[in-house]
C-alpha cells in the first residue's frame, strides 16, 4: 500500500503537521485506508542526493554491490546516488556504466547513476568514451577520475571543451600528485611534531586554481570534489563571483576533524 498518513513531523523551518501521501505522491488531503506512521519530533526533508559514492561494483562485490549501496542509502534518506567510476573494470565505457545503470534499476530503491572516467582506466593519458557514455542508456552527465587527479591541463581541458557538446560535468579529484608522494596526513605543525610526512593545501588550491581558470576559458562546467582546505574555498568563491560554473562538494570528516585527533592511539583517525 502507498497511502500513508505521516503524522507530527515538521516540513524544515515550519511546524508539526500531517503528510499525506496517496499512491506514493504527497496529496492535499488523506488518502481512504490509509497507514499512519508516527513521525512526531522527526524532520520531513525531500529525499536526498549523494553526488559521491562507491558502489565498486564490477569487481569489487566483497566490498560493496549496487544493491547493497542502494540499501543503505534508502535507509539514511537518499533517493538517488552518484555511483564513482572507479570500478574493476573501470567504468570508462558505455557499457560498464550501462551495467551499473542497470544494476540500479534491478535493486530497485534509490535511482543510481553512474559517473563515468574522464581517462581510460584513470591512468590520465587519454580521453574514456564520453560521448558513448552520453549517449547511452544510462545517459551519463558527469565524468571523474575520482581517486586520481586529471593532472595534465591540456587533457583536463579537452575533457571540458567535450562535455560541452551534452551539457556535461567534470568532476576533479583536485591533487598534484607530485605535491603528495608519501604523504600521511595534512601539512602543519602537527605533522612536523609526530614526524609524519605532510599533504600540503597547496596540492589540492594548485590544482583548483588551474582548473577553475581552464572552466572559465572554455565555459564549462566543473565540479570539485571534496574540497578540504580554506583556501580552495576562497578560490571556488572568486571562480563564482566570475560567473563561472563551478560547484564543489565537502566530506562530514573534513568538517568535524582536526589534525590533534591524530596525535592519540584511535587507529580510525589513521
Amino acid at each position: 500500500m502507498n497511502n500513508w498518513i505521516i503524522s507530527g513531523a515538521s516540513v524544515l523551518g515550519g511546524e508539526p503537521a500531517d503528510i499525506f501521501v496517496r499512491d506514493g505522491v504527497i496529496a492535499d488531503s488523506a488518502p481512504d485506508s490509509a497507514q499512519r506512521l508516527d513521525a512526531t519530533g522527526l524532520i520531513a526533508l525531500p529525499g536526498l542526493v549523494d553526488l559521491h559514492t562507491h558502489l565498486r561494483e564490477p569487481g569489487r562485490e566483497d566490498a560493496e554491490t549496487v544493491e547493497t549501496g542502494s540499501r543503505a542509502a534508502a535507509l539514511g534518506g537518499y533517493t538517488a546516488v552518484c555511483a564513482m567510476a572507479n570500478t574493476d573494470p573501470v567504468a570508462d565505457t558505455a557499457g560498464v556504466v550501462e551495467q551499473v545503470w542497470r544494476l540500479g534499476k534491478d535493486a530497485g530503491l534509490v535511482d543510481v547513476q553512474p559517473i563515468g572516467a574522464v581517462t581510460v582506466g584513470l591512468a590520465g593519458e587519454r580521453l574514456a568514451e564520453l560521448g558513448a557514455m552520453a549517449t547511452s542508456a544510462a545517459r551519463v552527465r558527469v565524468f571523474s577520475d575520482d581517486g586520481h587527479c586529471v593532472h595534465d591541463p591540456v587533457l583536463m581541458r579537452r575533457a571540458l571543451e567535450y562535455v560541452k557538446a551534452f551539457d556535461g560535468v567534470i568532476a576533479q579529484h583536485a591533487e598534484e600528485p607530485r605535491l603528495t608522494v608519501g604523504a600521511q596526513m595534512n601539512e602543519g605543525d602537527t605533522s612536523a611534531r609526530l614526524g609524519l610526512a605532510g599533504w600540503p593545501a597547496v596540492a589540492e588550491e594548485a590544482i583548483i586554481a588551474r582548473d577553475v581558470l581552464l572552466a572559465g576559458h572554455v565555459n564549462s562546467r566543473l565540479h570539485i570534489c571534496h574540497v578540504s582546505t580554506a583556501g580552495s574555498v576562497e578560490l571556488i568563491r572568486w571562480a563564482k563571483s566570475k560567473g563561472w560554473r563551478v560547484t564543489a562538494e565537502v566530506t562530514p570528516h573534513h568538517l568535524l576533524l582536526t589534525d590533534d585527533l591524530v596525535e592519540g592511539y584511535d587507529p580510525v583517525f589513521r
